[in-house]
């Protein structure tokens, strides 16, 4: 095997090694992706596309030429099997078919996973993204619930306070309306007391009247008396 050809066997298997590393289950997209945040991945990823490129113009030349060194061969094996020539040049024939098949599954397995590690790549790193995008949108979630309870904790709070003042204020209201059905009851009473007053005013002064009354009519009583003693005494002398 030649020095390019080994050197392609080689990315082969690094790449092998590459997808299954990635592959494992026990390493989490973040992981991986703390790995892609080093300050060297961020030097290098100027380079990485025209590497990348490269890499793969290269993979698709070896490629074309193993195909190339397949045709080749495989017409001249066809014209070996069908002649009678020796059996030494036959066997060379089907071990260089067999070096350009075996370079062709190489060069094409190598082009093939390193497209599929490019991409394998890209999607740990949006997975990545995605499971830190849903972290922070699961807390936001949390915080908005933490949030929602407490504002509705203090609308209860509120409602509370609220239905407390308004109790109040119809205690309020009901006291002011009691001191003044008291104020009014006080008018009345005074007003009721103060007739009470008059008419027992009236009364004693009907009594003292009555009784001066009653004092001038005994007194008319024992005039009319003497008056009528003294005529009867009158008519008895002159008789």
């Amino acid at each position: 095997m030649t020095i390019q050809w080994v050197a392609v066997a080689t990315f082969l298997y690094a790449e092998i090694g590459l997808i299954l590393l990635f592959c494992l289950p026990f390493i989490p997209p973040q992981r991986w992706q703390k790995i892609f945040s080093f300050n060297v991945w961020g030097k290098i990823a100027t380079f990485w596309n025209k590497a990348f490129l490269t890499i793969i113009i290269l993979l698709i030349v070896l490629f074309l030429d193993a195909v190339r060194e397949v045709r080749k061969y495989a017409s001249i094996h066809t014209i070996d099997k069908s002649s009678t020539s020796k059996l030494g040049a036959y066997e060379h024939t089907q071990m260089k078919l067999f070096r350009s098949q075996r370079n062709l599954y190489i060069s094409g397995f190598s082009l093939f996973f390193w497209l599929v590690l490019r991409r394998l790549v890209t999607l740990i790193t949006q997975l990545a993204k995605e499971l830190s995008n849903k972290g922070v949108l699961k807390s936001q979630a949390e915080n908005t619930n933490k949030a929602a309870k407490r504002f509705m904790e203090e609308n209860e709070k509120l409602k509370r306070i609220l239905k407390t003042t308004d109790e109040e204020h119809t205690l309020e209201t009901e006291n002011k309306k009691l001191v003044e059905d008291q104020e009014k009851l006080k008018a009345e009473l005074k007003k009721t007391l103060d007739a009470l007053y008059k008419a027992q005013s009236d009364v004693m002064t009907m009594k003292t009247q009555s009784e001066r009354l009653s004092k001038e009519y005994d007194r008319l009583l024992k005039e009319h008396s003497e008056l009528q003693n003294r005529l009867e005494r009158d008519n008895k002398k002159g008789l």
